[in-house]
């Protein structure tokens, strides 16, 4: 199967910025010409570098990608740039590689020496005559072929040559520049298109009988395109003959279900859904809940204070990002607060009270500040916030946003850190690292990694975070780990050189991110965001059903209007 990778034009700085376009794309050919994947958004960006001297990044992007399938997979080429695109001296004369098995997961393997000037246009070939592979590069218009000891090693062997086996190809994809075309091994390629396709229902399949008393365990199976399906309940109607019909149940939710309302977070407990958020509407001075019976009726549901920025005298304005959490058998909320400004911003955590309700202010201990082992602040050069809860073989984790003002500003990281269980305001291990704003859609417009928040699923961990700046562009990108690894060990972590959920996602939701999950009577996933219902609009909640995918990944860019097959809503079976 032909497809084709290429870098993409900017739409605007604020719906595809220029540093998104100067990474990998990729696109299909079809009967009609080439359709993109991954909703026309990159999926191979180039790390920042860092400043070893102190710390701070160096966003960078690429241009000219080029892919050579091997018997392994693949191997990417390509050219680093500074993040908009002008010549990074660090990597003169140098392009940059990468390898994939399957275009989806990517190892970024480092710098290719290849000449002592600014590369204009690289590619990569096999050998046949020596075996290995060959670079060829372009420098003020004259080619060159080098061979390779190895991918990132050259050889002295260096000729010029006619041309640089690359051929651009015409699309019609929007904003699609650079391309070029490749052929994909079909297992390599059913794949690729499973994981980067747009996911849409494809076909329902049900019993044809079933018992009257029966009708409230009755499911219909959907299927979808990446081989994954789904199980769904039934409408009923009033039964007629010996038959009854229905309508298969899709959950349908208006975006926006909360205006002004950022970070949200909904939480079950005894029975009943909780629905608690950052507040815009006041400049982040008070926290509400939500109370009902279902997911639903919370859209509705009448708010009730519980926080605000004036009844404890170290709790000021900046109330950010609250969640529900147990720990250990009791309920908390975790939250950041202030009684200063921005810069001082701090997390901590209140102790629900035995016996209380958690829509009831008064069933709130006063908020504790997250310490230390040793008893200190979590953290003096800088603010820390986002903090949510992991668990996993015994061991029950924190992880947070931290960013270093002090003595320069390296923008906000997400770390990990063991708590204890019984006072889970306090940590027993030292904070390790999980993420840093390296790629171009992390450090878009800032450099930010946020909002983290646990789902787990067929035995793995996956930790979504939130990236760049809260606008427009904002997106949430993944960290996947083995469930019972020892999760303070950042080799135990794997990160998505993409973002899973983005502003090209859905038309008219733009920056989604700051994602929480919760699961349903009925055993389906939610996930609880904030995006904009413009691009200037208020930061907005909203909420659809978390996919598990072919390959027990969440998928959280399943539409509602492809929840299911066109005009297979109507189902009618017989009664026994």
């Amino acid at each position: 199967m032909i497809f084709i990778s290429y870098s993409r034009y900017p739409v605007s700085e604020a719906e595809y910025a220029p540093r998104l376009g100067l990474s990998m794309h990729l696109g299909v050919k079809t009967d009609s010409g080439f359709s993109p994947l991954n909703f026309n958004y990159g999926v191979l960006f180039v790390k920042a570098t860092q400043n070893p001297e102190n710390n701070a990044l160096n966003p960078m992007s690429i241009k000219k990608p080029f892919v050579l399938p091997t018997d392994d997979g693949f191997k990417i080429i390509a050219i680093r740039t500074l993040a908009n695109g002008e010549n990074d001296e660090s990597s003169k004369g140098c392009a940059v590689v990468f390898e994939s098995p399957d275009l989806v997961h990517y190892t970024e393997l480092g710098l290719l020496k290849l000449a002592d000037e600014y590369l204009d246009d690289v590619s990569l070939k096999v050998c046949h005559c020596h075996g290995g592979l060959v670079a060829k590069y372009s420098v003020g218009g004259v080619v060159y072929r080098r061979r390779l000891s190895d991918i990132t090693s050259p050889t002295d062997d260096v000729k010029q040559c006619g041309d640089l086996g690359k051929e651009y190809t015409d699309c019609n994809i929007e904003g699609a520049y650079d391309a070029v075309e490749f052929e994909v091994p079909e297992d390599k390629a059913e794949y690729l298109l499973k994981k980067l396709g747009v996911l849409k229902a494809t076909a329902v399949q049900y019993s044809k009988e079933v018992e009257k008393d029966k009708l409230d365990e009755f499911r219909v199976t959907v299927h979808y395109s990446d081989g994954s399906s789904h199980q769904k309940r039934v409408d009923w109607n009033e039964p007629e003959n010996g038959e009854i019909t229905g309508k298969i149940h899709v959950e349908h939710y208006d975006f926006p279900i909360a205006i002004n309302r950022a970070d949200p977070c909904v939480y079950f407990y005894k029975g009943e859904y909780y629905f608690i958020a950052t507040n815009d509407a006041d400049g982040n001075r008070s926290l509400y809940v939500r109370r009902a019976k279902t997911i639903p009726e919370l859209v509705n549901a009448p708010e009730k204070l519980i926080l605000d920025a004036y009844t404890y005298p170290h709790v000021g304005g900046l109330l950010w990002a609250p969640e529900f959490h147990n720990v250990n058998g009791k309920e908390y909320i975790f939250h950041a607060c202030t009684p200063k400004e921005f810069g001082d911003e701090e997390s901590h955590v209140m102790v629900f009270k035995e016996g209380g309700e958690l829509d009831d202010k008064d069933s709130w201990e006063a908020p504790k500040k997250v310490l230390k082992k040793d008893g200190s602040p979590l953290y003096d050069k800088g603010i820390t916030l986002d903090m949510t809860t992991l668990e996993s073989a015994g061991h029950i984790y924190v992880a947070w946003s931290q960013r270093q003002f002090n003595p320069i500003d390296l923008g906000a990281w997400v770390y990990i850190a063991e708590i204890d269980k019984n006072e889970p305001w306090k940590l027993i291990s030292d904070p390790v690292l999980l993420t840093m704003p390296e790629y171009g859609w992390q450090n878009n417009h800032t450099l930010v990694d946020e909002g983290p928040f646990m789902l787990k699923s067929g035995g793995m961990i996956y930790l979504t975070f939130s990236s760049a700046l809260v606008d427009s562009t904002y997106c949430v990108g993944l960290l996947t780990a083995k469930d019972g690894a020892d999760l303070l060990d950042p080799k135990n972590w794997v990160k998505s050189n993409y973002p899973l959920l983005h502003s090209l996602t859905k038309p008219g939701e733009y920056g989604p991110g700051h994602n929480a999950y919760v699961t349903d009577e009925y055993g389906d996933i939610w996930n609880t965001y904030h995006a904009r219902p413009g691009i200037n609009a208020p930061r907005s909640s909203g909420i659809r059903r978390v996919h598990i995918g072919f390959d027990g990944e969440p998928v959280l860019s399943l539409l509602e209007e492809n929840e299911l097959p066109e005009g297979m809503e109507e189902i009618s079976v017989k009664i026994k």
